[in-house]
């Protein structure tokens, strides 16, 4: 177990604070096996502890959002964070780029009372339920899981102190599960996955972000954060797609960043015309559905993440434009999924300075 930074009890409400103690029991209960994981991995024994001071002190949780998605009752994402500066989750917002169960009954809900030991399942309010990002160790500008979503917000690493992680999505029901003072059973499935991972840790902090993409769209440490995000206090950065310069949504990020007292950096975005877009990766439907795309929204006949989000707008707004490919929550699945090939294969080439 290594010390954690205190976390004013203010924070957290009685069942936030139930989640962390129950996935920290479970992770400690696991150090003894997680530890010869780690030295297997590694080829000999090791100091937990100088490996994972790095990570608690300097590696940030990031949280990667659309900002120019509807949340519940109207409002695009951009637009709730710039009327109060809080980051919300998807119970309250009603969107996921991920699974769209979050509600009570759902799938989510189901993995999240086995992954808390059913903390939130004892009359917590929707508010309450955590708000999924991933603990970025490389310094990709991207973020640490731009699978969901093009922008992101950069948390201070105090914030780390009331998150749980877990290696891989928590909907697989992980094994490797953990708090920053109880890690070692995710830096185990961490370094199973990637041994050369430890050198990403020994290069921490880093001083400046890289300029190349991480493009992680599978393999990442997931972060759940308990408690309120309150950007003026937990964050450091907004990080935006270069798509939405000169946008609405542009606009209303930099305004928020500005209120907020917090730093507004841009990324080097992702680009792909329709002729680009691969077959295979999330099938042969995507081909003829990117073109689709750019006809209506791409400028100059080019996919980028403004135009997704364009395209995502229409499918809300009038789904019946797009029903020869099916229904509307079947044609979100594919925006979902054009954002995974745009990710995976965009070139960056059309941002650079």
């Amino acid at each position: 177990m290594t010390a954690a930074p205190p976390v004013p009890p203010t924070l957290l409400s009685a069942a936030q604070r139930a989640a962390l103690h129950h996935v920290r029991t479970r992770a400690a209960a696991g150090h003894g096996a997680a530890l010869t994981r780690i030295e297997a991995a590694l080829g000999g024994p090791v100091d937990v502890e100088a490996l994972v001071a790095p990570i608690r002190d300097h590696a940030r949780v990031t949280l990667n959002f659309h900002p120019d998605r509807f949340v519940a009752g109207g409002p695009t994402v951009a637009e709730s964070l710039a009327r109060d500066g809080r980051y919300r989750s998807q119970y309250e917002t009603g969107l996921s780029n991920g699974s769209r169960t979050a509600h009570p009954g759902g799938a989510r809900d189901g993995w999240e009372e086995r992954l808390f030991g059913g903390a939130y399942h004892r009359g917590a309010t929707r508010g309450e339920r955590p708000k999924y990002g991933a603990l970025d160790l490389y310094g990709h500008p991207d973020g640490a899981s731009p699978r969901f979503g093009s922008c992101h917000v950069r948390l201070r690493p105090e914030v780390g102190a009331r998150a749980t992680y877990c290696h891989g999505d928590s909907h697989l029901g992980p094994a490797d599960i953990g708090t920053i003072d109880a890690f070692s059973p995710v830096l185990a499935g961490l370094l199973a996955e990637s041994p050369n991972a430890v050198e990403a840790v020994g290069r921490l902090p880093y001083t400046v972000i890289g300029h190349e993409p991480g493009r992680k769209l599978d393999e990442y440490v997931e972060a759940q954060v308990h408690g309120d995000i309150d950007l003026a206090r937990d964050a450091e950065a907004l990080v935006v797609d270069p798509s939405f310069r000169g946008t609405d949504t542009g606009r209303l990020l930099a305004v928020t960043a500005r209120r907020c007292g917090i730093a507004l950096e841009w990324h080097a975005g992702f680009v792909l015309a329709p002729d680009e877009v691969d077959a295979e990766f999330r099938g042969a439907v995507m081909v003829p559905f990117a073109a689709r795309v750019c006809r209506s929204y791409g400028r100059d006949g080019i996919l980028d993440a403004e135009v997704l989000g364009r395209a995502a707008a229409s499918v809300v707004r009038e789904p019946g434009a797009w029903a020869r490919w099916g229904t509307r929550d079947e044609v979100l699945q594919y925006v979902k999924q054009l954002w995974h090939v745009l990710v995976r294969f965009g070139r960056t080439d059309r941002w650079a300075a």
